[in-house]
């Protein structure tokens, strides 16, 4: 364990998101997400942990891209869904918490798709449906 990191992120999820560059992206999918269907150069398991506690260890420290519109992506639920998942307002609470953002909405296809294209994927055990969520990693700035 290291000060001031969050016990919930994993050595090798540390090591993810130091690696990734400007651009980058990386997907956090809840427990029914077929994570490893995919052929991504990582994939982190965090079995036992939700993705609202992974946010909040991550999100003081991994910026959110300031160079696109909307840098956090969402799986769209299925009309017969009827509802936004509930752990949406979770998500939005902490990040806000960090940074104001805009969020894109993908059907759940397109969705798919794009995931063939993030940098890492960190399967978790979030229990909730349609609760996948894409980040888009921001420059970090240093004052000098």
């Amino acid at each position: 364990m290291l000060k001031g990191i969050g016990p919930v992120i994993s050595p090798e999820l540390l090591k993810v998101l130091y690696e990734m560059g400007h651009g980058s992206e990386i997907l956090f999918a809840d427990g029914n997400f077929p994570a490893h269907d995919y052929d991504v150069k990582k994939i982190i398991r965090l079995d036992g942990v939700g993705i609202p506690a992974i946010l909040k260890a991550i999100i003081p420290f991994f910026p959110l891209d300031t160079f696109v519109d909307k840098p956090a992506i969402l799986m769209q639920p299925n009309a017969d869904f009827g509802r936004e998942p509930i752990v949406w307002s979770k998500y939005k609470e902490i990040i806000e918490e960090h940074q104001k953002i805009e969020y894109e909405y993908l059907e759940r296809f397109k969705f798919y798709d794009r995931c063939k294209k993030v940098y890492a994927i960190v399967a978790t055990s979030e229990l909730e449906i349609y609760a996948n969520i894409i980040l888009k990693k921001g420059v970090v700035f240093f004052n000098n």
